[in-house]
């Protein structure tokens, strides 16, 4: 009788591993010392960077989201949540963009917190598949982000 090895893997995945590096980076970064105006510069500086390395498909999404998403709503502050480029009201996220490249998915995603309120009844979406960033979508984001602040 032949031993069999089960398939399925226990764990987080490589690209779980990574993003949770990730959040340990960005919580140490966040830690040290220095004015708010000082943080808050540094952390859409490294939104900007994280974005300018995704593979161009989602790179360009990513810009155009993070310019629907900061013109809408200026209020939210850019910063880096798990590896992504993340948008945050009073400290807390309240939406992100992960790109398809990062859990190697099929298209990008927008996502919302439990904090945006987006709620519509007993059932509404948290996050929204993207494979391009067109005028319509951007009213639609726009639209989305603006509802989410409330």
């Amino acid at each position: 009788m032949t031993s069999t090895k089960s398939s399925s893997r226990r764990g987080f995945s490589d690209e779980e591993r990574a993003a949770m590096k990730d959040h340990a980076e960005e919580l140490k970064r966040e830690a040290r010392r220095g004015s708010a105006a000082d943080k808050a510069a540094e952390a859409a500086a490294t939104v900007l960077a994280k974005i300018a390395e995704m593979p161009d498909s989602d790179r360009i999404m990513a810009e155009r989201v993070h310019a629907v998403v900061t013109a809408t709503a200026p209020v939210l502050a850019p910063k880096l949540w798990y590896g992504m480029p993340a948008y945050a009201l009073d400290g807390k996220i309240l939406c992100f963009f992960q790109s398809a490249d990062k859990f190697k998915a099929r298209y990008a995603t927008l996502g919302f917190s439990d904090q945006a309120k987006l709620d519509e009844g007993t059932m509404w979406a948290a996050g929204f598949a993207l494979t391009k960033v067109t005028p319509e979508v951007e009213k639609r984001i726009a639209a989305l982000v603006k509802q989410a602040v409330g």
